[in-house]
């Protein structure tokens, strides 16, 4: 905190519109149709079409008027308003539009982040309108701060720290995103290639014949008492807890009902089933820790099973007849000292690490605000 005060101590604010400081590109005709003909994911020219919608292209698919080379902010203005920065050659529809700067005592990323900071405030005037959008001149008119207008290198030097700053936070926070990713796909990588058997390797039963697929029982208000038992139902964590269990040991759970029905969970402790049933394999063929990665590796079909109008259901007859591979318990085993080690440590940092991320996002937005409010030294935007 210091330092920041020592940084912009005493220092005077002047507020510019955007339309004196920074120059406007206009967009490219380029239609949604032509998008997604030229689409090549390893082109060079990035085309912006609004919300997360892009497209990569081969610069001779665009007028070279339409290409900005410029490091820039992307304006976009319809649907999903918000700002983007961006360094490379790009174009981006003529519904939008983008901004760049030719002063050399400006840096185009302090711009940039302070008109991110003031998104809420395009949103709000954005959503007066029947499709949530704005029009240029709502950004033309907008003032920005511009540090010791009077003395240009230490007005530049003040933004570069400002941006440097929040940039470090930008990049940790990606860097701790694409670990945790990282670490997802690798243990969904082992798991698909271990549990992944050659025609004829090992003998397929149904789930139904080898694994007791039993529902859960209903706790009424009458009989509920609370203790520190989970509740299964159909969520992804426990609904509440109780005094009483009525599963114990090693159990396979997968919800019932509601958005989350088709989770599968596993239990090593005494639970409540109630709005979900267990998977309870044959233990003289089947680890249960191993019918759990299996299932773990078919997750998305057994969502893809939900089923009812009102509140979707996921019912033990569905997965009766879902053929399981029955490898000899050796080979299980060893499928599944190695798969909980991958487990292991994603769970440890999937837990660790959003609570890391979720911190550096706190502390950015700390950072930002002070960095960018100009507490006392402000005019405001109306």
């Amino acid at each position: 905190m210091r330092y920041m005060e020592k940084l912009l101590e005493g220092v005077k604010v002047e507020w510019e519109p955007i339309s004196k400081i920074l120059i406007r590109t206009k967009g490219t005709k380029i239609t949604a149709e032509q998008m997604k003909k030229m689409h090549n994911i390893q082109a060079p020219l990035k085309i912006f079409a609004g919300g997360k919608t892009v497209a990569f292209v081969n610069f001779e698919d665009i007028p070279e008027k339409d290409i900005n080379r410029e490091p820039s902010i992307i304006v976009k203005s319809r649907g999903i308003i918000e700002f983007e920065y961006y360094d490379k050659p790009f174009s981006h529809k003529n519904e939008m539009w983008s901004y760049h700067s030719k002063n050399e005592y400006l840096d185009i990323k302090f711009i940039y982040y302070f008109l991110k900071i003031n998104e809420p405030y395009f949103q709000n005037i954005g959503n007066r309108m029947q499709m949530p959008q704005i029009s240029t001149p709502d950004t033309e008119k907008f003032k920005i701060p511009i540090p010791c207008p009077d003395n240009p290198k230490k007005s530049l030097k003040i933004q570069q720290e400002i941006v440097r700053i929040l940039d470090t936070f930008t990049r940790l926070i990606a860097e701790l995103t694409a670990e945790l990713t990282a670490r997802k796909k690798q243990y969904a990588y082992y798991r698909e290639q271990l549990l992944t058997f050659k025609e004829g390797e090992v003998e397929w039963k149904r789930l139904g014949e080898v694994a007791n697929l039993k529902r859960g029982e209903t706790i009424t208000a009458k009989n509920k008492t609370e203790g520190n038992i989970p509740v299964i139902s159909g969520g992804q964590k426990p609904a509440y807890y109780t005094a009483e269990y009525n599963r114990e040991g090693e159990t396979i759970t997968i919800s019932g009902s509601g958005a989350y029905a088709g989770y599968v969970s596993y239990w090593n402790e005494p639970i409540f089933v109630s709005g979900a049933f267990s998977v309870k394999p044959n233990l003289s063929i089947l680890s249960v820790r191993y019918v759990f990665h299996f299932l773990l590796k078919h997750q998305g079909w057994i969502y893809n099973l939900k089923r009812g109008a009102g509140v979707p259901h996921v019912y033990p007859k569905d997965l009766a007849n879902f053929l399981t591979p029955i490898p000899p318990l050796r080979v299980q085993q060893e499928i599944v000292r190695i798969l909980d080690k991958f487990d292991t440590l994603t769970t440890s940092i999937s837990e660790g690490l959003p609570r890391e991320i979720e911190l550096r996002k706190k502390q950015y937005a700390y950072y930002r605000e002070q960095l960018l409010t100009f507490r006392g030294k402000k005019e405001m935007n109306k």
